[in-house]
């Protein structure tokens, strides 16, 4: 059967929408939103292959999100997958085609995999019809796997996926195969520029980026939905802000060896050239030529200030250095409250909330006790307190987000 002319208008609009989207992680859950979507599929995950294993990268529930007090997001187990035969996901992922099965419960005799029902049985959720389908590269190499369950008829009631769904999903994969690539190149540039500085300073890791990255994220998400801010207009900040807190302390790179790597506290003298790093960095983005430049400037300039004035570099132009506000003394005024960008203030939490929790060669990692009640401690002082009230309401997502990406011994 032929897609209707309205459905292959939101594919087109589908397709549109995403070539704009720069990360990876971001691109990732909305394929996995829009695949199911367009075929009124009830939920599903998306995996990714690495190495000989797919693994989970995100999985929705419509169902069991609704359960769920509003603006809350569902949380979802990681975990790896061999790719062979034995199971319906990774028997896709080596052979590279499609599977549509009415009935996960009822299989057929005589086929290779099967359906582990145990994850069935955890979240207490019937899966019933899945359609999976490889997601492939130009050149045919599979990098991933959709996996769409339980499309729901018109009565509310799971039905088979049917030829059409198969279609629409198939190019829909196709094309967002393309965007992934890109947006895979687009994060390969940005870890580069982290490892770049990780060569100057051992604390800025790629999993302490990715976790900054990700924590910053979920603030604003939920700091968004608080504020009654629209869909697209999060998804497109979601998207920039992601990419941008990843480089929050890239100006590090300009800072000399001696206090970079210096295996202990700073002087004040030492802290002081350490400071400059927030206009470092965002001389970096001096040229904006979208609004990515525009929010890596930000992030890097402000993601010291605080709440209450007291942070660092304040009211300076970082290209020339010229004060734009000054005191009595004719020292830069801080910024305070909202005269620091939402960025720099989400940042800040996040930044902060990670490094407590990580250990350094001057310091040990404090317990999370303490450290949430830091960062509780600080609301209205150092941080925002309505980003410090977000922060806590997606807490689980911070602690599945540290799962996610551990830091290497």
């Amino acid at each position: 059967m032929a897609p209707e002319l309205d459905d292959v208008h939101e594919i087109i609009q589908i397709d549109s929408e995403l070539n704009k989207i720069r990360d990876y992680d971001i691109l990732l859950e909305r394929v996995l939103l829009e695949a199911r979507r367009v075929v009124h599929a009830d939920a599903g995950s998306i995996y990714v292959k690495e190495g000989d294993v797919i693994s989970i990268k995100f999985a929705h529930n419509d169902t069991k999100q609704k359960s769920l007090p509003p603006g809350e997001k569902q949380a979802y187990p990681h975990f790896s997958i061999p790719i062979n035969d034995e199971s319906i996901s990774g028997y896709v992922a080596m052979t590279g085609e499609l599977l549509n099965i009415p009935d996960v419960y009822n299989l057929p005799p005589g086929l290779p995999f099967s359906y582990n029902t145990a994850y069935d049985a955890k979240v207490n959720y019937k899966t019933t019809s899945m359609l999976t389908v490889p997601l492939k590269s130009q050149n045919n190499v599979v990098l991933g796997v959709i996996q769409i369950i339980n499309a729901m008829g018109p009565d509310g009631r799971v039905e088979a996926f049917t030829e059409q769904d198969e279609s629409l999903v198939t190019h829909f994969a196709a094309n967002a195969t393309v965007a992934l690539q890109r947006a895979y190149m687009t994060r390969a540039m940005i870890i580069r520029m982290i490892r770049m500085a990780e060569l100057r300073d051992p604390k800025e890791t790629g999993a302490h980026v990715n976790r900054v990255a990700g924590y910053a994220v979920e603030i604003y998400e939920r700091w968004a939905y608080k504020h009654g801010v629209g869909r697209d207009e999060v998804d497109k900040n979601k998207d920039l802000l992601k990419l941008a807190a990843m480089l929050h302390d890239v100006g590090k790179v300009a800072i000399s060896d001696v206090i970079l790597k210096k295996p202990a506290r700073f002087t004040p003298e030492e802290y002081a050239i350490m400071q400059t790093h927030t206009c470092s960095g965002a001389r970096l983005f001096d040229d904006p030529q979208s609004d990515f430049d525009t929010i890596a400037a930000e992030v890097a300039l402000t993601h010291h200030e605080n709440w209450d004035g007291s942070g660092y570099p304040g009211w300076v132009d970082p290209v020339s250095g010229e004060t734009l506000k000054a005191d009595a003394d004719g020292k830069p005024l801080r910024r305070r409250g909202d005269e620091i960008p939402i960025w720099g203030r989400i940042v800040a939490i996040a930044d902060v909330y990670d490094a407590l929790m990580s250990r350094r060669v001057y310091k040990e990692a404090w317990t999370e006790d303490d450290v949430l009640a830091e960062i509780r401690s600080c609301s209205g002082g150092k941080f925002d307190p309505d980003l410090v009230e977000a922060f806590f309401e997606v807490l689980p997502r911070i602690h599945d987000i540290r799962e996610r990406h551990p830091d290497e011994d």
